[in-house]
């Protein structure tokens, strides 16, 4: 459904989107088709470690989406009660067939797709692996699907001794390079990975392809900071091509500029991790009057902790992050619209190391002023997209605002 044409009213000047990845809060409708009945991420871990310190975002009324072990003593709200009255909740269920990074941000943004993107739980077939050893002029290593930690364990010392990358896959629809990078210089790896774009178009057109670059000795091999993303540019049209034809600019932190081909961005900062994420993302909402939307993605929750089955250092990240709050908030002007969401889930307590099919929170916080009301369980991650467009005074090609929830208007 159509999310109409915006007003601009002057309640909302900007819009902070910070997207924690993997950070899912219960089973989508339909998690059990995918093997993901027992999934719900967030809960999950507060479970797995006893209780989640995060009082800023229990504060915000996650607790109303969540069903949350007690804190412990000592772990109170520290928000102000009018920062808290202007706080408002709800849950997205996804529509698009997919539990990935790349389906759920493009169904954030408006442009669920219909139908899954390719996957290759038997390993990659020969003609692609043959097409992309021949654009590279060296044979690959690996072909199948693995963990990234898993795949460096098995093939890593042969990776180094011959020079050969590793090529994997996951459950997701993503190709994988992996590289040393005192074996293949780093821009070496991205030119093969911009090779393997090129390649996998039509029926092969996967989502991503990710230069995992890694460096140390075998038994202590470790990926760095200088991943890459290309992904598939959206098949239709999204809340970020609609801001950019209306000159309304677009900083995207993080993988989120990958994530969309770079389509409808003004200004890409990649990040290293989490805190890089939020440093950068602190500093925009503090100084930035350029960008209309700054909107982040916090990848450490999927990548070194989800994938890996860590709830521990789960938990501590979403600690850090709630305490990370105490600094955003007070940063935000009068009329900026913060919305915290998910585009996955990654669950570290189920079996495997995959994404998990979730529905995905919002918490958000609205301009000063406003007295918002929670915004209940939506059919559709594009819902979100919706209201950053009527918030921002553009046209959403899918989803339905809940804007007029958070503004409290009838």
């Amino acid at each position: 459904m159509n999310g109409g044409r915006g007003r601009r009213d002057g309640a909302v000047d900007r819009v902070v989107v910070i997207v924690l990845d993997g950070v899912g809060v219960r089973a989508a409708p339909d998690a059990a088709a995918w093997g993901d009945a027992d999934a719900a991420t967030l809960p999950n871990v507060a479970r797995a470690v006893g209780a989640l310190r995060i009082p800023r975002l229990e504060a915000l009324g996650l607790a109303r989406i969540v069903d949350l072990p007690q804190p412990p003593p000592g772990a109170v709200a520290t928000l102000d009660a009018g920062t808290t009255a202007r706080a408002a909740v709800g849950i997205l269920h996804p529509v698009a067939p997919g539990r990935d990074s790349t389906t759920g941000h493009w169904e954030l943004m408006g442009c669920p797709i219909d139908r899954p993107l390719p996957v290759y739980p038997e390993g990659f077939p020969p003609a692609i692996i043959e097409s992309f050893e021949r654009a590279i002029g060296r044979r690959v290593l690996g072909g199948r699907p693995a963990s990234g930690t898993e795949i460096l364990e098995a093939l890593g010392a042969e990776h180094v001794r011959t020079g050969r990358p590793i090529v994997y896959t996951s459950a997701d629809s993503v190709f994988q390079v992996a590289a040393h990078e005192d074996v293949v210089p780093v821009e070496t790896l991205y030119a093969w990975c911009r090779q393997a774009r090129r390649i996998l178009r039509g029926p092969h057109a996967v989502a991503r392809v990710i230069a995992r670059p890694f460096t140390g000795a075998p038994g202590a091999f470790r990926r760095t900071p200088r991943r890459r993303d290309w992904s598939l540019e959206p098949p239709g049209p999204t809340v970020l091509d609609r801001l950019a034809e209306a000159g309304r600019d677009v900083l995207a932190v993080g993988k989120v500029g990958d994530l969309f081909a770079g389509r409808g961005i003004a200004t890409a900062v990649h990040t290293r991790d989490n805190r890089d994420g939020m440093a950068r993302t602190l500093e925009a909402v503090r100084v930035d009057t350029r960008h209309a939307l700054v909107f982040t993605n916090l990848v450490d929750f999927d990548t070194m902790w989800g994938h890996r089955g860590d709830a521990r250092a789960f938990a501590l990240g979403l600690e850090e992050f709630d305490a990370w709050l105490a600094e955003l908030v007070p940063a935000l002007r009068p009329r900026d619209l913060l919305l915290i969401t998910a585009d996955h889930g990654v669950d570290p307590t189920t079996p495997g190391t995959d994404h998990t099919r979730e529905s995905v929170p919002v918490v958000a916080l609205a301009p000063r002023g406003a007295r918002p009301r929670d915004v209940g369980e939506r059919s559709g991650l594009a819902d979100l997209g919706a209201t950053v467009a009527e918030a921002l005074g553009v046209e959403a090609p899918a989803g339905r605002s809940f804007l007029a929830d958070l503004l409290g208007r009838a």
